[in-house]
């Protein structure tokens, strides 16, 4: 299940990013994953205080750490905080709808909460992303747009 606190107008198909967690979650998706959409000022504070980066951003992952949790299905798989400003100023560049846009974010969220990291992996996590935004017919992926770039 997915808990949305949205702190802004972006609209959302909460049933759609569900589909999406399910998938990803396979025999977990009893963990309640949250989410919570906000605007660039407070990402930035969220950013400048859990990852020391005085800068906005698109999306952050909180896992929680499992091994200090009793019984860990009963706890939350951790929390994404995406900017919806972000959304919009991605999906009109790209030419893609917000709920796309919004879609590959909580895609790569998601697989951060389950401890893909495509910063020091052999590309576990692109591959896993890619997959996914295939299955869901969602247009590149967040990680490939940033190789792209390079």
């Amino acid at each position: 299940m997915v808990n949305i606190e949205n702190l802004t107008t972006l609209n959302i198909n909460i049933k759609f990013l569900e589909k999406i967690s399910k998938s990803l979650l396979n025999n977990d998706y009893l963990r309640e994953i949250d989410l919570t959409i906000c605007d660039n000022k407070t990402i930035q504070e969220y950013n400048l205080a859990y990852r020391d980066k005085d800068r906005a951003t698109d999306v952050l992952s909180f896992p929680i750490e499992s091994d200090m949790i009793m019984n860990p299905i009963d706890m939350p798989l951790g929390s994404i905080v995406i900017s919806a400003e972000f959304v919009w100023e991605k999906a009109k560049e790209l030419g893609h709808s917000n709920q796309d846009e919004l879609s590959l974010l909580f895609i790569h969220g998601v697989l951060h909460l389950l401890g893909f990291d495509h910063e020091i992996d052999n590309g576990e996590m692109r591959a896993k992303e890619e997959e996914t935004i295939k299955r869901f017919n969602l247009p590149k992926s967040l990680i490939i747009r940033t190789e792209e770039k390079i």
